[in-house]
């Protein structure tokens, strides 16, 4: 129904890292650390799988509603663009301010938030669930009568847009400050500083939070991640960690009335109620020591996921159901043990050879029965690739029990 923009986006969007890395190395300003920036790839590629499995149902739900329930019919132009652009705009700062202040909503988003650096990369650490539970805030659109492809437009320029914004390398834009979110103006909205909290919201124009009062001026360099770090590289746990907070919370409060309250108070109350571990001072950066050969073995992983996203996006529609949720699912396990190498984990050894497994039975599965043609190539090639890939974690594993240096 409407070309891919994000799929289209992605080159633009790794030169884009590539450049503002290189110029803060050269500049001496590098804001850039190894782990925290394959986690905040790895997690925007869970989102895009996930995202791609919702996007038919989701826009499928947009288009009934135009076609049977709008109130006008707006044409499609660039008039109709802009207008829904700014109406689109305006849901999303409610979106995004209520993704703040409910919890049901702040679980998903908190993903965002999470990275204690600000770059480039975090534009792309989104959450995996938030589109699912927020898209039925949009539904205003169709019913106004804004056109599906008109929709689809405005959201990928929204989204689009706010990839630039993330970078500590632009400072204050003059007169565009007053109209534009700018990186100025977002990094207020990432920073921890007491009076940063929850401010900015805006996707584009940025006159929605000085119209509702939440406006907030960029002065002394914010400090960045989440009043609780999650102290951890683990893309499927970064997604749903909250969400067992929430649960601890529930457990807690005996009456049921309070347990469905609880869903869509603040986190400011959640946290009170598991016993606040806000710290007076800022957090330490989560760090840890990765040999260098498993930097470049993840570094590898993270190609190999890039290509089987752009792969998964672009024959999603030729997939079956099985073949669709079988390679989210190892989209998903890939991120995971990325994050587990990066954090030391001694399981990740059994977890990887389960994954290649995995990922031979059900790719060569996909061609011996649809594209058999290819078959001869697609058997001994993931082979070696898995072969190659085993070999060198568990060559690591035995250096590590040994103590030999890498």
């Amino acid at each position: 129904m409407n070309p891919n923009y994000i799929l289209l986006a992605i080159p633009f969007f790794l030169l884009g890292i590539g450049f503002e890395f290189v110029w803060g190395r050269l500049r001496k300003t590098n804001f850039y650390n190894f782990e925290d920036t394959l986690t905040n790839l790895n997690i925007g590629i869970g989102s895009q799988a996930f995202n791609t499995l919702l996007k038919v149902l989701l826009l499928t739900l947009y288009e009934y509603i135009y076609l049977h329930f709008a109130i006008f019919s707006i044409g499609v132009s660039i008039w109709s663009f802009l207008g829904c652009l700014l109406v689109y705009d305006l849901i999303f700062y409610w979106a995004h301010r209520w993704g703040h202040e409910m919890n049901i909503f702040w679980g998903a988003h908190i993903v965002h938030h999470q990275s204690q650096e600000y770059n480039l990369s975090v534009a792309l650490r989104q959450s995996w669930f938030h589109t699912a539970l927020g898209f039925v805030l949009f539904l205003p659109l169709p019913l106004l009568g804004f056109d599906p492809l008109i929709f689809a437009a405005a959201a990928a320029t929204a989204t689009l847009y706010q990839f630039w914004i993330h970078t500590r390398h632009i400072g204050k834009l003059g007169i565009l400050e007053w109209v534009l979110n700018t990186p100025s103006h977002h990094r207020v909205h990432h920073g921890i500083n007491s009076k940063y909290l929850d401010k900015n919201y805006a996707a584009v124009f940025i006159i929605w939070d000085r119209l509702f009062g939440t406006f907030c001026e960029e002065e002394e360099e914010p400090e960045y991640g989440t009043t609780v770090p999650i102290n951890s590289f683990n893309p499927v746990w970064a997604n749903v960690h909250f969400y067992s907070d929430l649960y601890a919370g529930m457990q807690k409060t005996p009456k049921w009335r309070d347990k469905l309250v609880l869903i869509f108070r603040g986190p400011e109350y959640l946290g009170k109620l598991l016993g606040d571990k806000r710290q007076a001072a800022m957090p330490e950066k989560f760090r840890t020591k990765v040999p260098l050969n498993m930097q470049v073995y993840v570094l590898l992983q993270f190609v190999v996921l890039l290509w089987a996203l752009i792969s998964y996006m672009g024959h999603f529609r030729e997939l079956s159901l099985f073949y669709k949720l079988s390679f989210f699912a190892l989209i998903a396990l890939t991120t995971l043990n990325c994050g587990a190498v990066m954090e030391n984990k001694s399981w990740v050894y059994v977890v990887e050879t389960v994954r290649f497994a995995a990922f031979l039975l059900v790719y060569n599965s996909l061609y011996l029965l649809h594209y058999k043609n290819y078959f001869g190539y697609t058997l001994p090639g993931s082979l070696l690739l898995t072969g190659l890939f085993i070999s060198w974690i568990f060559y690591n594993r035995r250096v590590a029990v040994s103590g030999t240096a890498v």
